[in-house]
């Protein structure tokens, strides 16, 4: 089950300030332009993790996320 579509208008939701990635992609927007699928499923027990969404940062970079560090833009 994907949470999201390519295409996707997403923000990035990491609330953990001691997350390494807290500060560099916390509230950042971007697109979703592809969709892998891996097995990560199988060690976390939660099909969800099974899907790394490729997202196009509106400052041009691209960031691998999983499902549970992204919103859809419209959720504050």
């Amino acid at each position: 089950m994907k949470r999201f579509e390519v295409g996707d208008r997403v923000r990035v939701d990491i609330p953990n300030e001691d997350d390494p990635d807290h500060d560099l992609l916390h509230r950042k927007r971007g697109t979703v332009i592809e969709i892998l699928e891996d097995d990560a499923n199988k060690e976390t027990g939660d099909p969800r993790d099974s899907f790394l969404f490729t997202v196009e940062m509106d400052d041009g970079a691209t960031e691998d996320l999983r499902w549970r560090d992204l919103r859809p833009v419209s959720e504050t």
